[in-house]
């Protein structure tokens, strides 16, 4: 990056000045935070939660292991790694955007979850970490919309223990017979959902974009490799529409 005002990033398909890309995600997680967890079963058909289960086992999170779950949104995998985590154990559940956390933590309480998990509204980019402290980070669905990926992927090295997990579960590139069909659903179906459900058609939209704008399968195990994260590897879940990435700190 350099000094220059006038430089931009994607924020979907359009461009948008560098200092504004954060401000505008988090709007768009502010005006459908409500409706988050509902979209987010007619999107995927309730397979999201398959997809969230698939990628807590991959984490392969133990009793007493402290666990960062980045862009946590409402805390469905918190929910998850908690159990895993044990009592002496900590999750992290972390989030730029201080809506979604909200959302998240009243879910937390309306089942009892009321120990091992502490909130924290960060930016990816910068997290307010110590160096060496978490034997488990995941970022489940947040990835794609970081201004800097690669920055965010060294964050989580950085603050990983020696040996620990980087885990990354996010739309990725699907095959090629379902890609046609997948972008008449993307973008003429989901935008319509958002508009029926969540009364934000653009935010879907938006979504749509930031999905086709994001590495691909290979890309992000190179990003995560320059990261300094070792032994990558990644799973396709639904053909591709959806991938595990997972990289480990030597």
């Amino acid at each position: 990056m350099t000094d220059d005002d006038s430089q931009t990033t994607p924020f979907g398909y359009s461009q948008v000045p560098i200092d504004q890309k954060a401000d505008r995600v988090r709007e768009v997680f502010d005006s459908v935070s409500s409706k988050y967890d509902v979209m987010n079963d007619l999107m995927s058909l309730g397979l999201h939660r398959v997809w969230k289960r698939f990628a807590t086992g991959l984490c392969g999170v133990r009793s007493g292991e402290q666990v960062l779950d980045l862009a946590a949104g409402t805390g469905d995998l918190t929910r998850l790694l908690v159990r895993r985590a044990g009592p002496t154990g900590r999750v992290v559940m972390s989030d730029i955007n201080r809506s979604m956390l909200e959302q998240g933590r009243d879910r937390l309480l309306d089942q009892g979850i009321t120990a091992g998990v502490e909130l924290l509204q960060a930016n990816a980019e910068h997290l307010p970490l110590a160096d060496n402290s978490f034997d488990c980070i995941i970022i489940s669905f947040g990835l794609r919309n970081v201004t800097d990926k690669q920055a965010a992927l060294t964050e989580m090295h950085r603050v990983l223990k020696p040996g620990g997990r980087a885990l990354i579960l996010e739309f990725s590139k699907p095959i090629s017979p379902l890609q046609k069909p997948y972008d008449i659903y993307s973008f003429k179906i989901l935008p319509l959902l958002g508009k029926l459900i969540a009364k934000d058609a653009d935010s879907y939209r938006y979504l749509a974009e930031s999905i086709r704008m994001h590495p691909d399968q290979q890309t992000l195990k190179g990003m995560m490799e320059q990261a300094g994260l070792s032994r990558c590897h990644y799973y396709n879940l639904a053909a591709g529409i959806v991938a595990v990435h997972r990289g480990y700190k030597l």
